[in-house]
Parts: C-alpha cells; sequence; structure tokens
C-alpha cells in the first residue's frame, strides 16, 4: 500500500481517538493494525519514522537528564525491585498458561525472557502523557524518567548480549567526546535560534547515533548519551523544545509499525490480552515500592501512573531475541497487542489519577514515610498567590510585588525555577497547585487574588476547579493562548488572560510609555 495512505489512516485515527478523549497514540497503534488488515506492510518511510522518533527520543531525554537523580535511592532502588518482583509473577504464570497454547512453542527460558521484557514501562508513553499535561519539569516526571532510563540501559545491555555486538577498541576513542563539549556548544551557538539550529540538532542526534553503530555500540544508546554531554547548558534546554514536534511527528511512525506487525495465532492472542489486561497492576506495585523508598505519596502515584504500561523496549527486546533464534517468532506479535492493551489502559488511568488524588488524597497519605515529614510550607500573610513561576509567572510577580510587597507569594515545583526566583529576592514555596495539601496550609480567605500562569490548560482547570471546590471565592486569572481556552475556565468563574492576544497590547502600551517619558520629545 503508498505511503500516503498510511499517514493519511494515522491521522484520521489520531482524530477519532482525540475526538473521544483519548491521546492520539492510541489512534495511531488502532492505525497500525488497520492497515494490516487490509493487506498493508510497513514501508521505508514509516520505518524510517520509527527509527528517527525513538532516536530523537533518547537524545530528547538526554538534553534534560541529571545523572544525579539516577543515583538516588528512590529512583534506582524502586526500579531494580519492580524489575525483579515483575519477572518473579510473570514468569511462573507463562509457565503455567503455556499448556492452553499448542501452536506455540515455549520453555522456561523463553518463559523468564517475556517475563523480563514485560518489566519495562514505556519511555514513548510517559513522555507523551506527562508533555501534554505540561509536567515534564515535576517532581513525578523527574522520577518516572529517571526510572524508565535505568530500564531502558537494561534493555540496550541486553540487546548488545544478545546480538553479541561487543564495542570494537576504537568505541575508546568516543571518550574524546567529553573535551569536545564546549566545541558542540559553539557551533550550536553560531546557528542563530531558526531552523539551522533545529537542524544542527537533528543532525548531531542522527549522525551521533551512527558514529556510535560504527564502533560497536547501540547507536540509541549513543543519542542518549549525546543528549546527556548537552544537558545542564541553556542550549540544551532550548534544543529540546526545537525538537520536540519533530520527535512527536517522528513517533507517529513508531506506533503504527506496532499495529503493521500484525496478529499472533489465536491461542497467542487471547494470553496477549490478558497481559495487557495485567498491566494496570503496575501502578500499586510501583506506588508501593516508591513510598517506602522515601517519596511523597502524590508523587508516588503520579509516577505510578504513568509507567503502568509495557513497554517499546521491551518489544524490541523480543523482536531481537525471534531473530536470534532464542525464542518463538509469535511473541513479537503477541507483544505488540500486549503493548497496545496496556496503553489504552493506561491512558483512562492517566486520565483520572488526578481527580483520583482529590478524592482519596486523605488516605493516601497514610502512605507517607514520616521521614519526609518537614511540614507544610509558610504561606502567612499571604494577599496575592502566582502559580507558576516561569516567565509569565514570574514577570507577574515583579508587577504585583511592587503593590502588595512580600504579600506576593509565587509557588512552583520545579527546583531549578524555584532556586532562579530566590536569587531574585522573590517569595517562593515548593509546592504542587493541584495538591489539597498544600492549600490546607494558606488562610484562602485572606486572598485576594491568585493567578495561575501553569504551562497546561488542563493543569489550569484542574487547579482552579481544586480552588473553587475548596470554597475560594476570590478572583482566580487564568493565563490562556487559545480562545476556545476562556470558555471552559469560565465555567469556575476564572478570568483569562491570552498571552498573545495582549502581546500586542503590552507592546504598544510599552512604547507609549517610552515616547512620554522621553525628555525633549
Amino acid at each position: 500500500m503508498f505511503e500516503p495512505v498510511t499517514i493519511l489512516c494515522a491521522l484520521l485515527c489520531g482524530v477519532i481517538a482525540r475526538s473521544v478523549g483519548l491521546p492520539a497514540l492510541i489512534g495511531y497503534l488502532a492505525a497500525g493494525f488497520v492497515l494490516y488488515e487490509m493487506g498493508s506492510t510497513p514501508g521505508p518511510i514509516v520505518e524510517q519514522l520509527a527509527e528517527l522518533g525513538v532516536t530523537l527520543l533518547l537524545f530528547s531525554i538526554g538534553l534534560k537528564l541529571q545523572l544525579r537523580k539516577l543515583l538516588e535511592k528512590r529512583v534506582w532502588a524502586s526500579t531494580l525491585a519492580h524489575m525483579g518482583i515483575s519477572v518473579l509473577f510473570f514468569t511462573p504464570l507463562l509457565v503455567l498458561i503455556t499448556p492452553l497454547m499448542p501452536g506455540v512453542t515455549m520453555d522456561f527460558d523463553d518463559s523468564l525472557l517475556v517475563a523480563f521484557a514485560l518489566s519495562f514501562s514505556s519511555t514513548v508513553f510517559a513522555i507523551q502523557v506527562m508533555q501534554s499535561r505540561g509536567e515534564m519539569s515535576s517532581r513525578h516526571a523527574s522520577l518516572a524518567i529517571g526510572i524508565l532510563l535505568l530500564q531502558d540501559i537494561a534493555a540496550v545491555a541486553y540487546i548488545a548480549i544478545a546480538t553479541g555486538k561487543v564495542p570494537e577498541p576504537t568505541a575508546l576513542l568516543l571518550l574524546l567526546l567529553i573535551p569536545a563539549r564546549p566545541l558542540i556548544l559553539r557551533v550550536l551557538s553560531l546557528t542563530g535560534h531558526d531552523e539551522l539550529f533545529t537542524l544542527s540538532g537533528l543532525a548531531l542526534a542522527i549522525l551521533g547515533a551512527d558514529l556510535f553503530e560504527l564502533v560497536g555500540v547501540k547507536g540509541d544508546l549513543g543519542a542518549l548519551i549525546l543528549g546527556v554531554m548537552l544537558a545542564g547548558h541553556p542550549i540544551g534546554k532550548e534544543l529540546a523544545k526545537n525538537l520536540l514536534q519533530f520527535k512527536d511527528l517522528f513517533l507517529v511512525g513508531f506506533f503504527v509499525s506496532i499495529g503493521l506487525s500484525g496478529w499472533p495465532v489465536e491461542e497467542l492472542v487471547y494470553v496477549a490480552v490478558l497481559i495487557g489486561v495485567l498491566a494496570p497492576l503496575k501502578s500499586p506495585l510501583y506506588f508501593w515500592l516508591m513510598t517506602r523508598f522515601m517519596t511523597r505519596p502524590r508523587t508516588a502515584l503520579l509516577s505510578a501512573a504513568a509507567l503502568s504500561n509495557y513497554s517499546e523496549f521491551g518489544l524490541i527486546v523480543i523482536a531481537i531475541a525471534s531473530k536470534q533464534g532464542l525464542i518463538d517468532s509469535q511473541w513479537s506479535a503477541a507483544l505488540s497487542l500486549s503493548i497496545a492493551v496496556s496503553f489504552l489502559l493506561s491512558t483512562g488511568m492517566n486520565l483520572q489519577v488526578h481527580p483520583f488524588y482529590l478524592r482519596h488524597f486523605s488516605t493516601l497519605r497514610r502512605w507517607r514515610n514520616r521521614k519526609l515529614d518537614v511540614g507544610l510550607p509558610d504561606c502567612s500573610n499571604v494577599e496575592v498567590i502566582v502559580l507558576g513561576m516561569g516567565r509569565i509567572g514570574s514577570g507577574a510577580y515583579d508587577i504585583l510585588h511592587r503593590r502588595h510587597g512580600n504579600a506576593v507569594l509565587g509557588v512552583d515545583d520545579n527546583d531549578q525555577k524555584l532556586e532562579n526566583c530566590r536569587e531574585r529576592n522573590q517569595r517562593v514555596v515548593a509546592a504542587d497547585a493541584s495538591d489539597p495539601l498544600f492549600w490546607m496550609s494558606v488562610n484562602l480567605g485572606k486572598v485576594d487574588q491568585i493567578l495561575i500562569a501553569l504551562t497546561n490548560h488542563r493543569e489550569n482547570m484542574l487547579v482552579g476547579k481544586l480552588l473553587r471546590d475548596m470554597g475560594y471565592i476570590g478572583q482566580i486569572t487564568a493565563a490562556i493562548r487559545f480562545e476556545d481556552e476562556a470558555k471552559d475556565l469560565a465555567r469556575y468563574d476564572i478570568a483569562s488572560f491570552n498571552v498573545y492576544a495582549e502581546a500586542g497590547a503590552g507592546l504598544a502600551t510599552h512604547a507609549e510609555l517610552r515616547r512620554v517619558s522621553t525628555p525633549g520629545y
């Protein structure tokens, strides 16, 4: 089938999924299965998009990675414990159901390998979900990504062993990339901030991955390492933002290719669906482990929900194992179906995770580690609260501070933003605006107004509704980017400030004030 038909089918299914409240990626998966039933096979464009999508995903993760986060006990201990328990659960389960699959060859080693593949969670899915909610800078996103990175490293290690791909002696030359970091950053800075800069990022990720492949190192791991090299620098942050849309576009090919891999034999279809249905069990296990390893219940819950699925890396592990003759090739198709089912269930779970926390936060708090009880933030004598201390929120804070002084309080959940605010002598606290526990520390009756400058409309809606449900009757104003968002906010009596529409008015006002105040004009 022609590639344009594949792309149009993905578009149509994506629109349908979005229209019923599901992420578009569910539609892309469905498109793959539909195309398979129509007799289509993955064409060169789809395959190249899939490869580029995964490469750019890992490169983008590396750009935002903080290596010290991986060394935190709650990250590595939760990862290893969860993978171990998952393998111990799925291995005997698969052994028990083997007699029900007469058309599939499977022994204990095969069961162990499939269980290992099922122990991973999807990096692609988790990041897509958190990006759609504007939570990539949150603590729970940082925890989830740390766990996913360790799992991905384990998958890459297995792939290297299974394929017998041993790094060549010339791989030591890759160490020269470390002192080359300043040169790479310098070259990137010379490209400006437009399409040349974006093209440079694409070239760095793709050519870098090929460079690692040449010396016997997995190319995807190479993309990750190159991203890590640039992490922590403003150029790396800007590059991650510029590559975002390209990454999302290329990942369409990846999700379509999963469905295009087809269906397994009938007996294995039932097993695959059963395995997919069991995916949500990952979430309570993650939650329990994270809270035992010094993670707050809310952070643990949101991280666990994002990880309640199976991984594309698990599919890669099984695909490579089948090529090596280590397992029946039917398991590649089976795991594709399990992943699709897990994505569907995980989507529903993530859509409801914030409301679930709001309903049950008192019960969930009982799981907190007593060592984490450091008290509530100081919110005394507050008249104005700014939620989200990015560029918009921080600018609003400065204006309000001129009138209200220290009665203005900034709130954010990102450590780097909070550090920048404190350097500017802004009064800020570390908290999540959608956490009812935080609002219990605020005397809402004395707060005149609340400004919401968060990064995502859905999060703005969530916080606004929470405040009204808690009885706040003061003025709430939220920054928006599109007019239809204003209608949603109006349902909760929340005023809107259109960032784009008001930018021109602000520019004109600024210019007029400059003209009037200029001596001799």
